[in-house]
């Protein structure tokens, strides 16, 4: 595996990071901390570390090392912590590059909850689905096909789709698998076509903006306490939103700053950025305290997401319950129908 692609799960970058804090604000060398931390470690863990101190080892600075793991480190923790080498405040930067990666998978988390209940309930009844017309169905089918009663266009594509099931499974597994990897490739082409695609979707758009100006702000509010020049915040920060109207006015402040204007001139008119937001930048920058400012954006924006998440859940429980009621009905409506139908043409003979 080469190293620029090795990855880390969550918990285990979190740990890492939280015990190299506690190490070096105990006292120890950034070597020592690796050091110790070896023993223990297991997978591609063991394997950071390992070249994490054969770097230091050699006299390099952490951050170069960092460098080599950008699915791991991104640009903004890396240059935070190549600046807190070279100002000797590594143990102060990490405790707040560990707060950001702890709220990081909190976000996370918090996303993966609100979909965990509705992936439930779509994965059972796709299983209660599929066992409806692969047993059920063809025994009525065959019942109304032997007394020839009139179907209904609903019972009728029913069938259908259960003929196909049953007699084409070895196509329909093909056409469905090569369909799945089609949709992968093309994903992994056009990445970024996709994630607009689904980040257009009305309710989608609203939260990827919401989560996109916490980083946003999460990451100017450590760049700056840092003490890195504003410019290079905001060129670093680019990297961290998704949607594109947000990654545009990052662009255009960066650009006004350098021009030798004001971040809030070039957020001026963008409806992207909240009004709200440019005004409590332009009090940090009229106070020199832009960082705080940062500061309070995020928990202010961090809250939002919040309330909008148990909102999302909220809604989409009772959502995707009559949704999926309403196609059970639906099918079990298509297939009464028809014995309906045939009850009465019996009852008309007598």
């Amino acid at each position: 595996m080469k190293i620029t692609s090795l990855t880390l799960p969550n918990n285990e970058k979190l740990g890492l990071i939280s015990n190299l804090s506690t190490m070096v604000n105990a006292g120890l060398t950034m070597s020592e901390a690796i050091d110790s931390l070896i023993p223990d470690a297991t997978g591609n863990l063991k394997i950071l570390l390992l070249g994490i101190q054969e770097d230091i080892n050699q006299g390099k600075p952490l951050y170069s090392s960092l460098l080599k793991y950008p699915q791991i480190f991104d640009h903004v923790t890396v240059t935070i912590i190549k600046a807190a080498e070279a100002s000797g405040t590594i143990d102060v930067v990490l405790k707040d590059v560990k707060a950001t990666v702890k709220k990081d998978i909190e976000f996370t988390d918090k996303i993966k909850s609100a979909l965990t209940y509705p992936m439930i309930i779509l994965v059972v009844f796709t299983g209660v689905l599929l066992l409806l017309l692969t047993f059920v169905i063809p025994k009525i089918a065959s019942v109304f096909l032997k007394l020839r009663v009139s179907l209904p266009l609903p019972t009728r594509i029913m069938i259908f789709m259960s003929d196909i099931i049953i007699h084409y499974t070895i196509p329909a597994i093909l056409v469905t698998a090569v369909c799945i990897v089609l949709l992968i490739f093309l994903y992994k082409k056009q990445k970024r076509i996709f994630v607009q695609l689904i980040l257009g979707l009305p309710y989608v758009s609203i939260m990827a903006r919401q989560i996109d100006l916490t980083r946003f702000c999460r990451s100017m509010y450590l760049l700056l306490t840092s003490a890195i020049p504003l410019y290079t915040a905001l060129q670093l920060t680019e990297t961290v939103a998704i949607k594109s109207e947000i990654i545009a006015a990052i662009v255009r402040a960066r650009d006004f700053v350098g021009a030798g204007k004001r971040m809030t001139d070039g957020f001026h008119g963008q409806k992207a950025i909240p009004s709200l937001m440019v005004k409590i930048i332009e009090v940090g920058e009229r106070s020199g305290s832009l960082d705080k400012s940062m500061e309070d954006l995020t928990e202010y924006f961090d809250y939002q997401v919040t309330m909008q998440l148990q909102y999302l859940v909220t809604l989409l429980e009772p959502l995707i319950l009559v949704i999926v009621g309403v196609i059970v009905g639906g099918m079990m409506m298509a297939i009464i129908a028809p014995i309906y139908n045939l009850i009465g043409q019996v009852g008309s003979l007598h």
